[in-house]
């Protein structure tokens, strides 16, 4: 049996960082780990071929020659992914279907020959013993959730690594929170399912088999949610690994707020290698936490917590929304101000979605406030909802707040608060191999000689000479403005066409 798994194309958006990769010779920022994992499910005597089309081509060559096509992909994808299975239908492909998107969104699939939805540790295995017995079906879905310790070690040898920014892997699944405006217990529940250290130990042999040294991304959802096993279990085993192989990448995964209330976890993450974490923090008003229910930020001062992080050696990312019912005039005013105090560099301002499946999906149904399904992009200046502030002002306001954060003096302003209270735990590395060195040179002729904001650079850059264990990280945070720059500049872009052509 031929199997091809095709990664649909993703557009460029805030965290695909595009222009920020092409100074490190990588071509997207994450390889597929869902189809990955997949593949490593399938038949091992299966020849199996995969083809990300955000680092290749997918050519009709490839289609023909599979007996089956798999597809996945998560809703930002959607427009790609419908080109595919267009494409693949055309060509007589036999197609198989899931992930987040199809799990969501299957009824707009109905053309699939096989719809593998929710978890495939669940799932795939009844669609393989029909398929083997002559009688696959066209659905196969099921409430059961995996246990994360069934899952193998994604089959690496399908990709190029060298081709991307950083590896991903995953230790749980699941958030013990319940904001509104999110799809993951949706998709996961609220119940944290974990993997026994020696699986994760596994999947850390595996990315230094490969000879990786670079940035690894645990992608849960919420990685403290079970903060007892993750400190009795997990850490201390990761810490172990780490210290025997010489620490030889940098963590980065997603937590809960909840992280600054407990100093012990944060100097464990520190320890094991975790130097950045995004958080959602989404309003800087009571008002808003309380709407969309978001319990984990109330009651506390949010700027200290961040600092606080920082202070354990954890850069903090955030992710902040615009649209609340209960935002008030001076919500984008605020917002500025909230995100230059606190540091946070890379500060992810979007327009509230209402995601199918979530409680504020259901609300706004009720209210007759839906306009269409959510993009999944939260960065592109769009609402699939109608906010009680009015379109119009949302979305001028939102201009405002990305404008002004990444504008070259306010973004390079914040990487100096953030060093104020930044306390690395580990070494910072810049890397030996040609294309660090080609990155590094790279990034100093876009960013000092011909970018227009040459003077914060250089002043950084010089700083970082003198500093050089942060060298890598400030250089990594230059780059990252320059993209957020660009994606922002081509939203603006797109918007004054479409102003001009209704107009």
């Amino acid at each position: 049996m031929k199997i091809l798994l095709v990664n649909p194309e993703t557009p460029v958006t805030f965290w695909g960082l595009k222009h920020a990769l092409k100074f490190m010779s990588r071509k997207a920022l994450l390889p597929p780990l869902g189809l990955l994992t997949v593949a490593a499910m399938l038949p091992e005597p299966w020849e199996k071929k995969l083809v990300d089309m955000g680092v290749t081509t997918l050519n009709d060559e490839d289609i023909r020659w599979a007996d089956y096509v798999f597809v996945g992909g998560m809703s930002i994808q959607s427009e790609s992914a419908r080109s595919v299975i267009d494409r693949c239908k055309a060509l007589g492909a036999t197609i198989v279907a899931g992930g987040p998107l199809c799990t969501v969104f299957h009824e707009d699939f109905d053309d699939v020959d096989h719809l593998v939805l929710g978890e495939a540790e669940v799932t795939l295995p009844p669609f393989l013993r029909d398929l083997a017995a002559g009688r696959p079906q066209h659905m196969y879905q099921s409430e059961q959730r995996a246990d994360v310790n069934d899952t193998p070690v994604p089959l690496w040898e399908l990709v190029d690594v060298n081709q991307y920014g950083m590896l991903p892997l995953q230790y749980s699944r699941g958030c013990p929170f319940d904001c509104d405006f999110c799809d993951v217990t949706v998709l996961f529940g609220h119940k944290m399912r974990t993997k026994r250290p020696e699986s994760i130990l596994e999947e850390l042999d595996k990315l230094y088999a490969l000879g990786w040294r670079r940035e690894v991304f645990f992608v849960d959802d919420n990685f403290i949610g079970n903060r007892k096993t993750l400190k009795d279990e997990a850490l201390p085993a990761i810490t172990d690994w780490m210290e025997r192989h010489r620490y030889p990448f940098s963590f980065y995964t997603q937590t809960s707020i909840n992280l600054a209330d407990d100093d012990e976890l944060m100097h464990m993450l520190a320890q094991a290698g975790f130097g950045c974490v995004f958080i959602g923090i989404e309003t800087v008003g009571e008002d808003g936490l309380v709407e969309c229910n978001k319990v984990q930020n109330r009651n506390r001062d949010l700027v200290e917590s961040v600092h606080k992080i920082q202070r354990f050696g954890m850069q903090v990312q955030g992710g902040f929304i615009l649209g609340f019912d209960s935002d008030p005039p001076s919500i984008f005013d605020d917002m500025i101000d909230f995100i230059q105090r606190s540091g946070i560099v890379t500060a992810m301002v979007g327009l509230l979605l209402a995601p199918r499946g979530t409680r504020l999906y259901e609300r706004m149904a009720r209210e007759n406030r839906l306009l269409h399904n959510s993009s999944g992009d939260n960065t592109d200046g769009q609402t699939n909802l109608v906010p009680k502030m009015g379109l119009a002002k949302l979305r001028g306001g939102y201009r405002k707040v990305v404008s002004t954060v990444y504008s070259q003096d306010r973004f390079y302003e914040r990487i100096w608060q953030f060093l104020e209270t930044y306390k690395p735990a580990h070494k910072s590395r810049l890397g030996h191999s040609w294309r660090d060195a080609r990155s590094f040179f790279s990034c100093v002729y876009c960013l000092g000689i011909k970018d227009g904001g040459r003077r914060q650079f250089w002043r950084l850059l010089l700083w970082a000479l003198r500093h050089p264990r942060d060298l890598h990280l400030v250089m990594l945070l230059a780059v990252m403005g320059y993209h957020f720059r660009q994606v922002f500049a081509d939203l603006e872009s797109r918007e004054e066409r479409a102003t001009s052509r209704a107009s």
